[in-house]
């Protein structure tokens, strides 16, 4: 019996990938015969827990602190937080006879892949961005020991890695989960109420919405209804939801029916996380994206942006760019130009048809094969 740990989380992006992960190595052990138990290590806090027990894994919970690249009033108790962490994370590790170590990332993953290397168990890292997080950055250096392997979502991605990296990588893609790949639009639109002739933009925002692009659809709405009923998950948005209501479906979330939806979308406008846009490319779905700018962020989703404009399977509104009219502009370009949209789906397609599920599973068998299935 193999006993693996998945680790990662604070957002879904960090979370929904290793699920995928996790279904498609369960899928493979199940196909040769192979006893395999996956479990889960996640912050005690939060999204976590919740999301991995619905999928029907087991959790355990451990303290998380954040990682920052500046001092502030809470770097103190977060370093508490994260020294707690991997203790925890340790003693999980060792009870539960971990033999590998999966990390999907996310600032509490650090402690338990730290924990693992402690305890030489292999970690396995990967990154869904276009550049390496921090947290990332950090899991590499475990995931350098014996059996450790890093994974990427781009090939361009290689140039941010260690020289010493060379021939521990594998360019995966982001692991997508299989309802995507098998999701059709018909249930899509019965679970909207919307009949099979009626075009559909659909709004997304990561799992906890997005401010800017609810203002943006609002103040566009009146225009974009003209070409589509607008399918907008809003997040907890009190301001988001007014509009005309025959062309305007808002939801706080979609949750198990996403792929359905998203299946039966014309056209995606939202965010350039890697969980919106890999998602979205396992559909061939045009893309409309409005990328996280300026000092907040690390500038990773406008890395993933540019990726996907530069290989034609999306449209990029950067910065102030982001405004009313450019968004209506764009929507309304791509809505009469059935070709556009054609060529964009098609370059869509080629970035989401790597299996990238596929092949981290089979990696972490390749990499346990020599253990007895008795075991």
């Amino acid at each position: 019996m193999l006993h693996i740990a998945f680790t990662g989380g604070g957002t879904g992006g960090h979370i929904y990938p290793g699920l995928a992960a996790a279904a498609e190595l369960g899928r493979r052990c199940a196909e040769r015969g192979r006893g395999c138990r996956v479990f889960w290590i996640g912050s005690g806090a939060g999204m976590d827990r919740s999301i991995v027990e619905a999928a029907g894994l087991e959790f355990f919970g451990v303290p998380a602190g954040r990682f920052r690249r500046y001092f502030s009033l809470k770097t103190i108790p977060d370093f508490f937080r994260v020294l707690a962490g991997f203790f925890a994370a340790r003693r999980i590790l060792k009870r539960e006879k971990a033999d590998l170590l999966f990390s999907k990332g996310g600032f509490v993953s650090v402690p338990p892949c730290a924990a693992a290397a402690s305890l030489g168990i292999p970690v396995f890292t990967h990154e869904s961005d276009y550049s390496p997080g921090l947290a990332t950055k950090i899991n590499i250096r475990f995931a350098l020991r014996p059996g450790g392997k890093i994974f990427c979502a781009y090939e361009d991605t290689l140039r941010f890695l260690p020289a010493s990296s060379a021939g521990r990588v594998v360019v995966s893609g982001n692991p997508v989960r299989g309802e995507f790949r098998s999701a059709g639009p018909e249930r899509g639109r019965a679970f909207l109420g919307i009949g099979r002739d009626e075009r559909i933009l659909l709004v997304l925002g990561g799992s906890q919405g997005a401010l800017e692009i609810n203002r943006l659809v609002r103040e566009s709405l009146a225009a974009l209804t003209r070409w589509y009923t607008v399918v907008h998950q809003t997040g907890q948005d009190k301001e988001a939801g007014a509009g005309p209501a025959e062309r305007y479906r808002p939801y706080p979330y979609i949750g198990a029916e996403m792929p359905q939806v998203l299946a039966a979308a014309e056209l995606v406008l939202g965010r350039s996380g890697a969980g919106t846009i890999w998602e979205s490319a396992a559909l061939a779905k045009p893309l409309v994206l409005v990328p996280l700018c300026g000092s907040g962020t690390r500038g990773d989703q406008v890395e993933n942006a540019r990726y996907f404009e530069k290989a034609g399977a999306a449209l990029v509104l950067y910065g102030e760019e982001a405004n009313r009219d450019s968004l209506v502009r764009v929507i309304g370009d791509l809505a009469e130009n059935h070709e556009k949209r054609r060529l964009m789906a098609e370059a869509s397609r080629k970035i989401g048809e790597r299996d990238g599920a596929g092949l981290i599973a089979e990696a972490i068998l390749e990499s346990l094969k020599s253990q007895s299935p008795a075991k």
